[in-house]
């Protein structure tokens, strides 16, 4: 895999997600405990979801580099496109909850 492809730079970015939505996890389970709120616990499973989505997509990219589907520059940019929107998500909640 070419890190400089847009596949590249998605897994990358996928990679980056994973770990701002495993220190999200952290804060809220934290916050959990202490608070017991059903909304925090609404966030823990919402970060879990994603970051199972991000690991499952960087495992796929990096298992089946030769497909079709992993190769097809099309594919590449849009799902390049999609990390990118995510991470511009994922990063504004991580600000708002360490803040």
């Amino acid at each position: 895999m070419n890190p400089a492809s847009p596949t590249g730079i998605a897994v990358l970015i996928g990679i980056v997600n994973s770990a701002l939505l495993a220190v999200l996890a952290t804060v809220w389970i934290r916050n959990y405990r202490e608070f017991g709120s059903t909304l925090l616990l609404g966030l823990v499973g919402f970060s879990a979801v994603l970051l199972v989505e991000n690991l499952v997509s960087v495992a796929f990219f990096f298992a089946n580099m030769r497909t079709l589907y992993a190769m097809d520059p099309l594919v590449g940019r849009v799902v390049l496109a999609m990390s990118v929107l995510e991470l511009l998500a994922v990063s504004l909640l991580t600000y708002a909850t360490l803040k």
